[in-house]
């Protein structure tokens, strides 16, 4: 069987996890949950199966050096520096270029965690099957809860694995979330996918034909300088940016869904985080990075890189301490911190 190719995005400035994030050193590129950074996990979680080709790495020229240094020594990996950040589109879209027209792509972001392995690679090998049929599949993450912080993707028709995709859900209020959950008809959009990458340039050029033609252009005008290829820049920044979701999966009607209950987390927020490392906590639910003495205290998150955090009768409220930076969140206004003047202004 060909092997499958892995393409792992590094866009994003990272600022909801800030001040331990910021637009230098951003989330995926950061041991948050490990001794591990979330890339470096995403790496491991497709190398030394013979299933999946060499990892494609999509990212910019300001984090093509951390991307290297954690990069290591895979073999055949290759790195594609964006000449500007214009969204998931056209990031897929360079490495979709770049493949043959009948290799079938793994699309997954560099900053989530996934608890089970296992399940992801299961997942893969069910969405591939689909995508060679040319279905462009999105892997939907089995919902646990009422999430409004998630796009939702709704079940139609029955696939093999899976499911034609019969709605795309913007992130919804408390109530319809919890309707979705209660029917059962509802899973996370998870941001993974797979193509076959020649399908998906066509799709794109059906729906963004302005965006198809600057992409081709782009890599047919660029340059490779060893495991780094360098797509033409003139080209790209006259890109209009968007996400391969309003690009081309609200659009074609070859969507298809593979359910996903792998453990997977967006860590989009401290309060995600904390959720990631619920196994750490202790028996009051309390989280600590660092130093710190806590009294009374239940469902605190602390992360200090030096001072030590002192405190009494919290709950739900999240603690961070990362240089001169203190940030100081409920878990429910921890998915406005990237808002936050100093998050937004570095």
């Amino acid at each position: 069987m060909t092997a499958i190719h892995p393409v792992i995005l590094c866009g994003g400035s990272g600022t909801r996890l800030w001040p331990v994030s910021r637009k230098a050193t951003p989330k995926p590129f950061l041991p948050l949950l490990s001794e591990e950074t979330l890339f470096e996990q995403a790496l491991r979680r497709v190398a030394q199966d013979d299933r999946f080709a060499a990892p494609i790495v999509v990212a910019g020229a300001a984090h093509a050096d951390l991307v290297m240094a954690q990069l290591g020594d895979v073999p055949g990996a290759r790195l594609v520096i964006e000449p500007a950040a214009k969204n998931t589109a056209p990031a897929i879209a360079l490495a979709a270029a770049l493949l043959p027209r009948d290799a079938v792509m793994l699309v997954c972001p560099s900053d989530h965690h996934i608890a089970n392995n296992t399940a992801f690679r299961a997942a893969a090998m069910t969405a591939t099957a689909l995508a060679r049929e040319d279905y462009l599949v999105s892997f939907g993450i089995a919902a646990d809860r009422p999430e409004t912080g998630y796009g939702y993707l709704r079940c139609g028709e029955p696939l093999a694995g899976g499911f034609a995709i019969r709605e795309f859900v913007e992130k919804p209020d408390r109530i319809r979330a919890e309707a979705y959950l209660a029917s059962g008809e509802y899973s996370w959009n998870g941001g993974i996918f797979a193509f076959r990458s020649g399908h998906l340039l066509d799709q794109l050029a059906a729906f963004r034909p302005e965006m198809a033609r600057l992409v081709a252009e782009s890599v047919a005008g660029g340059h490779s300088d060893g495991a780094r290829f360098y797509p033409a820049a003139e080209p790209f920044v006259q890109i209009a940016g968007d996400s391969i979701d309003y690009a081309v999966m609200e659009n074609t009607s070859r969507a298809a869904m593979v359910p996903a209950d792998m453990g997977w987390s967006d860590i989009g927020s401290w309060a995600a985080l904390a959720d990631a490392l619920a196994d750490q906590a202790d028996a009051d639910g309390n989280i600590v990075r660092g130093q710190a003495d806590l009294a009374h205290c239940s469902n605190v998150l602390v992360v200090s890189d030096g001072p030590r955090i002192s405190a009494v009768g919290l709950e739900g409220i999240c603690i961070v301490v990362s240089g001169e930076d203190v940030l100081i969140t409920t878990r429910d206004g921890a998915q406005a911190v990237g808002k936050l003047p100093r998050a937004v202004n570095q």
